[in-house]
Parts: structure tokens; C-alpha cells; sequence
């Protein structure tokens, strides 16, 4: 079948649109029909299917998790690249130098903690910006307990992200500087180093599951580009979830075109989507 074959009906839209905000909390605009056309149309091939409408009830009635997987997996975006918005990393730096001066040693092993969470990380370029800025900022956080956490509801990217292969064609655009933080890998393509590799874990996670499950709190929670695609209720329980997982004082990154409006009572404003948890609120919560 060619892809112009597929009709999406107003009503199948609605059957798409219902599904995806179940499973992961996206609100499809009239503006993604074509979108929707096209990603799934693809599935629609593959398993023989002459409609939208067949392929929702074969999701329905005789779906696996795998195939449910692969049906969010079309319909999300992942577009990203080294150092985006680079404001947000100088800002992260100048926070971790802090961080260093004052914390104090702690846990089992006596290494001070640090940890950070790439929620929606994509392809990776976000995590692996983070600890190849951070670790060439401040050589002695090898001595650290550094963990960050890679999240993305969509598992092929996750898989992708994990392998720390790029083509060198990623690194146009960046600095000497940063360019020089990459290891060339042959046939046109650059490898994070193993020492930027070892500090970041890949995992799927659909941020409308509840609860999280991750253990602990944040430094800083990277959450870009993420809520562009929830309503306004999602978006909301989000941003209420997120301020409760980040140390007092601690930061949250958003996109450019993003804000916490309404549901910004947990943060303060400091920088170009840059908010900060009000430490006083989260005492608050706490007693």
C-alpha cells in the first residue's frame, strides 16, 4: 500500500488522539493529523492493515506490550542536539561549582552526592552535554557519587542514547573546545568517552506512571520540550510531581517556549526557564 491510501477519519483521529493521552499524557492538535498519517502508516504496513480504525482494534483486542510500545513510539518527537540552549548549562555549571564548595561528604562511601535527571533525554545529546560539561568543568567530580538519570518514553531512542555513537556531523557548531571532549569513532562518526558514559543510565519511563521509580531527590531536573506536548491538567500534576522529587533549592530546565504558569507556586523564576524549588514550600511539605 502506499502511504496516500490511508484515510484518517475524523473519528479515528479522536480513536488516536484518546489512546496517546491515556498512554503517555500527549495532546494531539488537528495540526498532527498528518503526522499521525504518516508515523503510523508505517505500522499499518507492517502488519497488513487496511485502516486506522483495524489497526486501533487489533491494538485493543489482540495488542502486546510491545505493540503498544511501538504505537507511542511513532507518535512522539525527539529532536535535540549538543549544548541546546546552551544558557541552561553555564547555569548548571555555576550551580554544581556551589554545590561543591559546600557539600559536605555523605552516604556509605564517604563521596559526596550529585544527581541529576535528563527527563525526556532523547537521543541522549542532553545527558551526555551534561556530564561532558560537568566532568571537564570540575575534574574532581570523578571523586563524586555522579549519577545522572536518562529517561524517555520512547524505547528505540533510549536504546540509541545508550551506545554514545553520533555522527561527527553533531559536533557543527560547537566550540574547539567542546568538539575536543568527543573521541572519533571511524567512518564519520564520534563516541562519548567512556569517562562521560559511566555516569549516565539510559531508561525508558512514561512520566504519567505513578509513582516514579526512582529513589531519592534531584540537583536538577532537565524537563525540556517535554511538557509542550500535555494539557493543561497534565502539565500541572507534572510540574507538582517534579518539585517534589528536586532538593530544596534545587533547579528544573525547561524548554524555550515552555513556562510553569499556573502551576508555578512551587518555584521561583531565576533565569530563561530556569526555575528554582522554594526551599520554604518544600519545608512546609516535609512537616
Amino acid at each position: 500500500m502506499d502511504q496516500g491510501e490511508f484515510a484518517l477519519s475524523d473519528r479515528e483521529f479522536s480513536r488516536v488522539k484518546a489512546r496517546v493521552y491515556k498512554e503517555a499524557g500527549i495532546s494531539l492538535s488537528e495540526a498532527k493529523r498528518t503526522l499521525v498519517v504518516s508515523r503510523l502508516g508505517k505500522i499499518l504496513r507492517a502488519l497488513r492493515l487496511g485502516s486506522f480504525d483495524a489497526y486501533l482494534d487489533y491494538l485493543e483486542q489482540h495488542g502486546s506490550p510491545a505493540d503498544a510500545q511501538d504505537f507511542v513510539n511513532a507518535l512522539t518527537t525527539n529532536l535535540t542536539r549538543f549544548w541546546r540552549e546552551d544558557h541552561h548549562f553555564t547555569h548548571l555549571e555555576g550551580y554544581i561549582g556551589q554545590l561543591m564548595e559546600k557539600r559536605p561528604r555523605q552516604g556509605a562511601n564517604g563521596r559526596p552526592k550529585l544527581r541529576i535527571w535528563s527527563a525526556g533525554c532523547s537521543t541522549g545529546q542532553e545527558p551526555y552535554t551534561i556530564a561532558l560539561g560537568l566532568l571537564a568543568a570540575f575534574p574532581n567530580l570523578k571523586h563524586w557519587d555522579f549519577r545522572i538519570l536518562a529517561t524517555d518514553i520512547d524505547t528505540n531512542v533510549v536504546a540509541k542514547a545508550a551506545a554514545g555513537i553520533y555522527p561527527e556531523a553533531e559536533l557543527n557548531g560547537l566550540s574547539r573546545e567542546r568538539a575536543a571532549l568527543f573521541e572519533p569513532a571511524g567512518a564519520g562518526q564520534v563516541r562519548i568517552p567512556a569517562a562521560a558514559r559511566e555516569v549516565v543510565s539510559f531508561k525508558p519511563l512514561n512520566l504519567m506512571h505513578n509513582p516514579w521509580p526512582m529513589r531519592g531527590a534531584f540537583d536538577a531536573v532537565f524537563c525540556r520540550n517535554v511538557a509542550i506536548y500535555f494539557d493543561k491538567k497534565t502539565q500541572g500534576e507534572l510540574f507538582g510531581r517534579l518539585g517534589s522529587i528536586l532538593v530544596p533549592d534545587g533547579f528544573l530546565y525547561f524548554g524555550h517556549s515552555e513556562n510553569l504558569g499556573a502551576g508555578g507556586a512551587d518555584f521561583r523564576l531565576v533565569g530563561k526557564t530556569i526555575y528554582q524549588a522554594r526551599a520554604q514550600q518544600k519545608a512546609r511539605d516535609a512537616a
